[in-house]
């Protein structure tokens, strides 16, 4: 697609990769493009344990650690926490679905847009594809920029772009090498979040009943006083409402798009057929015990009123990088873990950024071996790492560097909202393709075929659309209150959808694309049969002792 002169997005195959349809007819499978050894290819180096850690706390950054902070001062403790619920379970809904196909067709350069384009159709892959791009790019600076929020709550003597760059240049010399030095990275930062996380709901747990050095007990003290609810925008039960839905639309920041990082992984994982369901399947734990559970904990650690959260963005305050649970452990009256929380903090918002920077580079490696980015990206180093990609990447990212001059604070808060939006379009346009995932299994009485197979389904994916398409269109609804509108806040809240349609429909266009593939043309079987030959060669490690055993069980 990306190439001199115009051409058909779907090429005649060789005859013998025709099969049979449900009817009796002869079926042209969906294009695959083939390997090319001039730009090489990814490697299968990551490990299984590194893709546990990865799926359990890869993406873990500053959305619960940092960002939470201005939600809970906004609407109260109780939308707060029902948004942390609710959004754990549509992520819980989208995981499934993605693990799904990922399980199915674990092939290198897979990714969500690989999936649009092999099961849907190659405009709506197109455009999926590089909003994915741009949105992982975002995700690295949104990190970056509130690492700095971060580091502020120390020093401010040394210039923020110092520090910027310093974080970039370590993601990027933890990508571009050997994507097992991502791996290995990101098994230790995971670890050192997880262990984090469990200690602060435990402190959580011994502040509630009074357990810390000033006896004080808290209970739900701050849902009493200053109360559960902050009514948004308007008062009475609507303003209760309101602030619950913009709870939930800015707790979409704390999970956006972090289960497409198993997905992604499984094109340089080991055994992924074993792997990725075994990450799948327990992601459910980490929704409930870091996200459920630690929004509780911040909930009853730090009062909504507290004056030194993050609550405007406008005033450029020198602590506004401290978190709600630093801010809890001060007010126990605890000495020094502040600042190893911050320290704990500051390591997420540094892996997160590092996981999405890996993301985002897969993503455009992704889309130029289906062919919509140009063929550069493809290019490989003898490690088996899309270079070019990883750059070009880290490249967008340098938007970063927009908060020396405006305000690292500022900045989070216009990263948060465009990369939120593009996440939910990106879990929109992957539910709907693993619809059609199941529409033409069923055709080819193939469904019982899915490697891995997962509850309540279709009816949750169904669901789970409908509430993020209203989530979508309603994200900026307080800018339509009278007095409230800002070109600014409308650009923040809606710019991602017309360059997404933009993208698609010029796409459709200028290829001429049909609408979606019919599904006696969509082919469920010759990729699937790749990832056979694969899923044989694996040999399942055989614990040789109880200690093998609990650690081949974890990781």
């Amino acid at each position: 697609m990306f190439g001199s002169e115009k051409h058909p997005v779907r090429e005649p195959m060789d005859e013998s990769r025709y099969y049979t349809g449900k009817h009796g007819e002869e079926v042209e499978p969906v294009e695959v493009v083939a390997e090319d050894i001039r730009y090489g290819s990814t490697q299968r180096k990551l490990k299984s344990r590194h893709i546990q850690l990865i799926a359990l706390g890869g993406c873990i950054g500053t959305g619960l650690f940092v960002g939470s902070g201005a939600t809970l001062s906004t609407v109260g403790p109780a939308p707060f926490f029902m948004a942390f619920v609710v959004m754990s379970v549509i992520i819980w809904s989208v995981m499934n679905a993605l693990a799904e196909m990922t399980t199915y067709l674990p092939i290198q350069g897979a990714s969500a847009p690989f999936y649009v384009n092999h099961f849907f159709e190659p405009s709506l892959a197109f455009a999926a594809g590089w909003n994915y791009w741009y949105a992982y790019s975002m995700l690295v600076a949104a990190e970056v920029s509130a690492a700095s929020v971060v580091l502020q709550y120390w020093t401010t003597s040394v210039h923020v772009a110092v520090w910027i760059t310093i974080m970039l240049a370590v993601c990027i010399i933890l990508n571009v090498f050997v994507v097992s030095w991502y791996g290995e990275s990101e098994f230790w930062f995971a670890s050192i979040k997880i262990i984090a996380i469990i200690g602060l709901i435990i402190l959580g747990v011994v502040l509630f009943f009074g357990g810390g050095p000033n006896h004080d007990r808290l209970g739900f003290r701050y849902w009493q006083h200053p109360g559960a609810f902050i009514p948004y925008a308007t008062s009475g039960n609507t303003g209760k409402f309101l602030a619950f839905w913009t709870a939930l639309v800015r707790s979409g920041f704390a999970f956006i798009l972090s289960p497409e990082l198993v997905c992604i992984c499984a094109g340089e994982s080991e055994a992924p057929r074993r792997n990725i369901p075994k990450a799948a399947s327990r992601f459910i734990y980490r929704l409930s015990v870091f996200y459920i559970l630690g929004s509780l904990v911040i909930s009853i650690m730090v009062a909504s009123d507290d004056p030194l959260l993050l609550q405007a963005v406008s005033t450029g305050k020198t602590n506004a990088g401290a978190s709600p649970f630093v801010l809890g452990i001060q007010r126990a009256g605890i000495k020094g873990l502040n600042h190893v929380i911050n320290a704990v903090i500051l390591t997420s918002a540094w892996s997160a950024g590092n996981s999405f920077l890996f993301a985002g580079s897969r993503s455009l490696y992704s889309l130029a071996i289906t062919g919509q980015a140009p063929k550069i990206f493809r290019t490989c180093n003898k490690q088996g790492v899309p270079y070019v990609a990883v750059l070009f990447s880290a490249a967008l990212a340098c938007l970063v560097y927009l908060s020396v001059s405006a305000g690292s604070a500022a900045v989070f808060t216009w990263f948060l909202n465009l990369t939120t939006i593009s996440g939910f379009i990106a879990w929109i346009v992957l539910l709907t393709t693993y619809l059609r995932f199941r529409k033409a299994l069923k055709y080819n009485n193939a469904l019982h075929l899915r490697p891995y197979k997962t509850p309540l389904q279709p009816y949750s994916t169904w669901a789970t659309l409908f509430i993020l398409v209203l989530l979508t269109l309603t994200n900026g609804f307080q800018i339509f209150f009278p007095g409230k509108f800002s070109a600014a806040s409308f650009l923040a809240a809606y710019i991602t959808l017309p360059i997404f349609i933009t993208l698609y429909l010029g796409h459709k266009i200028w290829f001429r694309t049909p609408l979606m593939y019919k599904v006696s043309q969509i082919d469920v079987f010759t990729l699937k049969e790749v990832a056979d030959r694969l899923e044989e060669t694996d040999v399942k490690p055989v614990p040789r002792n109880f200690l093998e055993r609990i650690w081949f069980w974890i990781a």
